[in-house]
Parts: structure tokens; sequence; C-alpha cells
């Protein structure tokens, strides 16, 4: 099966990267806390998000492939509500959430941005991400428009930019289950928007 990586910019454009095709022989898994050593290795030595998504991304990759437990399905939608999340790491005062996310098929996130450099690497089922941009008229200053979409399919990573808008859709027949990793939120820069109105509203 082939993998891709994307990288959503700041003004909504998704980019093809490089997948990083290098497979070390491990001897053993590459455990979570090893792999949370080696992002605040990169977090202190890198300060530009571009960079430090570059960084990562192998990291994550390498996660993927070599972490069995992130390929058992454990975690459901909530029936009542079409989606879950299970928080794998939050430590207080430490830049950094990883999540396992869930969506049931159907399901459609709100439009909106993150405050904060993402990662999101597909477990299980298919995800369709629309991207948006922002484009301010004399009457609604928080207008945006969509400029694009990309399918996500398991082993796939997309990384995001703080300022990327999009949404998702869980397409297809069965749940998506999602590993996603956060910097630390810029709150007052998080926006969930509405393009019929053209407004925006910090959550």
């Amino acid at each position: 099966m082939t993998v891709k990586d994307w990288l959503a910019s700041n003004d909504g454009q998704c980019i093809t990267c490089d997948v990083d095709s290098q497979t070390e022989a491990l001897s053993h898994p590459y455990r979570l806390y090893r792999f949370l050593t080696d992002l605040e290795d990169i977090l202190d030595r890198i300060s530009e998000d571009y960079w430090r998504l570059e960084a990562i991304r192998p990291l994550v990759r390498r996660l993927l492939t070599s972490s069995s437990w992130l390929q058992i399905p454990t975690l459901e939608p909530n029936p009542e509500t079409g989606w879950e999340v299970l928080t794998l790491y939050d430590e207080p005062f430490f830049p950094l959430t990883i999540q396992l996310v869930a969506w049931a098929p159907g399901m459609t996130s709100p439009i909106h941005n993150h405050g904060c450099w993402g990662l999101v690497a597909l477990l299980s089922g298919e995800e369709k991400n629309t991207f948006w941009q922002r484009s301010p008229t004399p009457e609604f200053s928080d207008h945006i428009e969509p400029v694009g979409e990309c399918l996500l399919t398991p082993g796939d990573i997309l990384c995001l930019m703080s300022d990327a808008i999009h949404h998702v859709e869980a397409i297809g027949n069965e749940p998506t289950i999602s590993f996603n990793l956060y910097g630390e939120t810029n709150y007052n820069q998080r926006f969930e928007f509405d393009p019929e109105q053209g407004t925006a509203k910090n959550f």
C-alpha cells in the first residue's frame, strides 16, 4: 500500500511531502515514551513550526510502522455525538497533546483552525479534509472560501500549520480512527468559521 504525506499551509494550500521510506530494523518497538523524548528534543532544537513538522513526520511514520498497538482498534465513536477522543498524553505546562480520535461514517467537523501546529495520521477508515482560505470582503472580515481537499487513507499523514483552516468528513462505511498530535494552542488564535455568515468565533 502506498502511503502519502501532506502539509496544509496557513493559506490553505495542501502540499505533497516526501515520505520517509527508510525503515530501521528495530529489535523492539518504538515506544511512546521514546517518541515523546525525541519530540521534546525537536521542540528544544527547532523553533519554527514548518521545520518542526518536517522533523516530526519521520518519527510518527516510525511509530506507525513499529508500534503494533496503534493498529489495534481501541476506540469507537460515541453513538450520541458521532465522535470520540482518547487522550494518550497531556502533561500540564508541557506543550504537547496526543490523542486518538474516532469519527462515525458521515460525520463532519466544524470548519476550524487549531491555533497551533498539528499532525494527523490516519489509522483506519477514510477521511476527507477540505481546506479553506481567508478571503475578507468589505462586508465580512472573516470571510473564507474553499481552496482544495485531500483524502486520507490508513498510513497517510497530514501536517497542519497553526492557521491552516479545514474541516474533516469521515467517508465510507466504517469509522475513522486517527493519531493526532498538537503543539501548544494559542486560544486567542483558534477559531470556528461560518462561511455562510462570514464570521469566526473563538472556541
